[in-house]
């Protein structure tokens, strides 16, 4: 940190540490003692602390309240196999949240705002990164509009918080999507590649009523026909048909995933023929229907690889190869995992070393 930026730290008074069973971690059900706060006004981030996790105290009439103005990353802390806590790719989660601020009119993040306040948290609560290789720290950090006053008009203050919650896997078993040809997620010119609350909110109903049908989530399609293929839930989505991996063309309906882009890197390293492009959604049911799809596979911080078990279209189920038989994502399960916890050379330098 530098000389005009210190962090105040306000230690709890009594760790919650040993209430935690770590063998069964729901995912963001369990919080970590402390997290980062840290004040926009005037124009300048102030008054930067880690304090004892507790609620917020907002005026009813703050704006993040009413229109919106909020948004949020998701990174996640390792354990290598030296014991060292690890991120995976902090500055890129550092990129993306500054997108979504200056699309919502927000202030823009500093590097030693957000990665010296997650630093400081991470050393203070470092005994609440899992040591189980499949577990982690899920980190959340957000930003929300403290003005009060309910006028539509961007504020001027804000308030970004860091939490950390240790997590186990986002979906224990492989997961039931079905293609979605009513309700949108995101338009064209809208807001869908930025993580904020609005997107998310906008996913709630359509994928209650799939569930309801008996899926786990949707296949996102786009906004004007439904008929191309933009994510799956809250991941980005990837097919392997023909030994070529093929992925929806970044567009400002879609997130621009970290694990996507990492994947993306990974394939082309190991040769495979990759497409970035439109996909409709006739195209992938005819693959299906031809068993020509080899794999198929959501994307994410959470998930990291979530594997499909099926796909459902139009009232019918097409079953999708055993999972033991995936070679793609089961191998880039295993690497993504290897390159985060030391196992294997990080050649594209993506692991940051929490000192």
């Amino acid at each position: 940190m530098s000389d005009g930026f210190q962090i105040k730290v306000e230690k709890t008074a009594q760790s919650n540490l040993s209430k935690i069973d770590f063998s069964n971690l729901p995912f963001g059900k369990f919080y970590a003692d402390h997290m980062f706060v840290c004040d926009f006004q005037d124009g300048v981030w102030k008054d930067a602390r880690i304090v004892p996790f507790q609620n917020l105290s907002l005026s009813p009439a703050s704006l993040c309240l009413h229109y919106g103005q909020l948004i949020f990353e998701g990174l996640k802390a390792y354990r290598n196999v030296d014991g060292e806590i690890v991120l995976f790719r902090p500055e890129q989660h550092l990129e993306r949240i500054n997108k979504s601020a200056h699309r919502l009119c927000m202030a823009q993040l500093t590097e030693e705002v957000f990665m010296g306040g997650l630093l400081e948290l991470l050393k203070i609560d470092s005994e609440w990164v899992p040591k189980d290789p499949d577990s982690s720290l899920y980190i959340r950090p957000f930003m929300i509009a403290t003005d009060v006053g309910i006028g539509v008009t961007p504020s001027l203050t804000y308030q970004f918080i860091i939490l950390t919650s240790p997590v186990s896997k986002y979906y224990s078993a492989p997961v039931k999507v079905v293609f979605e040809d009513h309700f949108s997620r995101a338009a064209e010119g809208g807001i869908g590649f930025s993580k904020t609350a609005g997107n998310y909110a906008a996913s709630l109903y359509p994928t209650k009523k799939a569930v309801e049908k008996g899926y786990n989530q949707l296949i996102w399609t786009d906004s004007k026909e439904h008929k191309y293929i933009e994510e799956s839930g809250t991941m980005n989505i990837m097919f392997v048909i023909n030994d070529t991996l093929i992925t929806p063309a970044l567009h400002d309906s879609i997130l621009s995933g970290i694990t996507r882009d990492s994947i993306l890197t990974l394939a082309k390293d190991w040769g495979y023929k990759v497409e970035e492009r439109k996909i409709s959604v006739d195209e992938i049911v005819e693959a299906l229907k031809n068993n020509k799809v080899q794999d198929a596979f959501g994307t994410g911080t959470a998930a990291v690889v979530a594997h499909f078990a099926l796909i459902g279209h139009d009232g019918v189920d097409y079953e999708l190869p055993p999972i033991e038989s995936r070679t793609f994502s089961n191998k880039m399960k295993k690497t993504l995992l290897d390159i985060r916890l030391g196992k294997v050379e990080d050649e594209h330098k993506w692991v940051y070393v929490v000192k």
